[in-house]
C-alpha cells in the first residue's frame, strides 16, 4: 500500500488491508488534522480493500466529520463501489460522481 499526497488530497493505491492498516490510518489522521475543506481520497490505483482497510476509511470519515471537514472518495473501482452499495456505506461516505449503475441494487 502507497499513500501519497498533502492534507487536500490523498492517492491511496496498492492493497488497504490489515497489513496496511495501521500506517494508513496514521497519514489519514494526519491529513484530516492538519488541514481545512474537504478531504479527498483518491482511489483509482487501490487493488483492493478488506474489512480492515474499509474500518481505516471509515474512521477517517468520522475524524474529518468532527473536525468539520469531509472525506470525498474519487475515483472508487468498481469492486469496491459494490461492497460499499453491499454495506449501505455509499450512504454515509461522500463520493464523488456517484456510484456506477451496475454497483446500485435493481429494484
Amino acid at each position: 500500500m502507497h499513500i501519497r499526497g498533502d492534507h487536500a488530497e490523498l492517492a491511496v493505491g496498492g492493497r488497504l488491508d490489515v497489513r496496511s492498516a495501521a500506517d494508513a490510518r496514521t497519514v489519514l489522521h494526519s491529513a484530516v488534522d492538519d488541514g481545512a475543506g474537504d478531504l479527498v481520497l483518491n482511489l483509482t490505483e487501490l487493488d483492493s480493500w478488506d474489512a480492515t482497510g474499509l474500518g481505516v476509511i471509515m474512521g477517517a470519515h468520522r475524524r474529518a466529520g468532527r473536525a468539520g471537514r469531509r472525506l470525498v472518495l474519487r475515483g472508487v473501482p468498481p469492486q469496491m463501489q459494490r461492497l460499499l452499495v453491499a454495506t449501505r456505506l455509499h450512504r454515509i461516505l461522500a463520493i464523488e460522481g456517484g456510484l456506477a449503475a451496475e454497483s446500485l441494487p435493481r429494484v
